[in-house]
């Protein structure tokens, strides 16, 4: 097939759409469900995220994408009981395989921009993985292939409108690639670059430069997560998983900042005052995730106010205080961060240490790069310097 129709473009005045290729056979399948213009740009982004995942950590990899950027990626490491318990996979009556492992920690990373999204398996999509998606909120999947139990099951899905992709794992794009802005044509080589190299990490302007194997495993994650990150890009790993991507900030810092954040909260959802939480019986998973998330934020009174509380809970919990968070928080060590650019002053890192950071992986070339690695020896943090910019757009 060299072309396949789509219902309209990203929005729908924009008509008509269609997806093809100038030579040969298109890649890809679709053999359930329709899919979009924002499906196939998420679903091929996501696909190659995964691909460079799983070659660099020989992993299966999950990833979840929404608008043209990765809520979570995650290679198939166990998870813990707690892990288990906020991922929502803590009741589940199978076996998790190690894709379906590398699923729950991509989904569950960031639930509230995981709602929705549209997830890339970088192996087969076996029965379990396939069992974990049918529970969440998604609009497809892209994978190699899948088995006829998985397949059976994600065509079940959303009524059988669940869009279903398979692509081709050997299939290799030309070398430049083109696309059209305001009725112009850019043309530039494809981002070729290997993120599995460990001469990127050769370069360690810091005091400490002592990077465990399981820090420079976090970093290549980091760092291919990024590759495929609207910029500004900016993305927090620990033990095998983004625990915070920060997309599309025009100021670093904020990036840093919004990265940080969501990195928190994945934390913080693991404390005994998260997991405690007395919720109601029956309360759904999207309903669950969102009170969380403003319990732990600034506005959580419009969750315990009299007459809202008790739509969620049995009994009014007590606040998270902000000092009770922050002594939570300051647990969180040996966190990974990779940057698409260089860190143009030490703001960044005085916030990426508030996180739990450790080891940081970033192209260097700041003309106040002194004053980053100053920073980064307060803190006895290691530094890579890999000279590879990433910027995607």
């Amino acid at each position: 097939m060299k072309e396949y129709a789509l219902k309209y473009g990203c929005n729908p005045n924009q008509k008509p759409a269609r997806i093809y290729m100038e030579h040969g056979e298109l890649p890809v399948e679709v053999i359930n469900g329709r899919a979009g213009y924002i499906n196939f740009l998420d679903a091929l982004n996501s696909w190659q995220l995964v691909k460079e995942l799983k070659a660099a950590t020989g992993l299966p990899a999950a990833a979840s994408f929404k608008h043209v950027s990765p809520a979570g990626a995650a290679v198939g490491l166990p998870l813990s009981d707690t892990l288990k318990k906020i991922y929502f996979v803590d009741d589940i009556d199978f076996e998790l395989t190690p894709l379906a492992s590398a699923y729950a920690r991509a989904r569950g990373a960031d639930r509230m921009c995981s709602y929705g999204d549209f997830c890339a398996l970088s192996d087969t999509c076996d029965e379990a993985t396939a069992r974990l998606i049918k529970r969440e909120v998604s609009d497809g999947v892209i994978a190699p292939d899948y088995t006829p139990e998985a397949l059976e099951i994600l065509k079940a899905k959303r009524k059988g409108t669940y869009c279903v992709i398979k692509i081709d794992p050997n299939y290799v794009p030309e070398p430049i690639e083109h696309k059209q802005v305001f009725g112009i044509t850019f043309e530039q080589g494809r981002n070729n670059c290997d993120l599995n190299d460990p001469k990127l990490f050769e370069e360690i302007p810091t005091k400490n430069k002592n990077f465990t194997p399981e820090a420079i495993r976090d970093l290549k994650i980091a760092l291919i997560t990024l590759k495929y990150t609207q910029s500004n890009s900016v993305c927090y790993v620990k033990d095998g998983q983004a625990i915070g991507i920060g997309a599309g900030q025009q100021s670093r810092i904020h990036c840093t900042r919004l990265a940080g954040n969501k990195a928190d909260e994945w934390w913080l959802r693991q404390s005994p005052q998260v997991l405690n939480l007395p919720f109601k019986p029956g309360i759904r998973r999207a309903d669950r995730d969102n009170a969380i998330n403003v319990y732990l934020s600034e506005e959580h009174d419009d969750v315990l106010r009299e007459g809202t509380w008790q739509q969620f809970f049995t009994e009014k919990p007590a606040v998270f205080t902000r000092a009770e968070e922050k002594e939570w928080i300051a647990k969180n060590t040996n966190v990974c961060l990779g940057s698409d650019a260089f860190f143009p002053f030490g703001d960044n890192i005085e916030r990426a240490h508030k996180s739990g950071v450790k080891y940081i992986a970033q192209p260097g070339g700041s003309i106040r790069d002194d004053n980053v690695i100053e920073t980064c020896d307060k803190y006895d943090m290691a530094m890579a310097f890999t000279h590879v910019r990433l910027f995607h757009h």
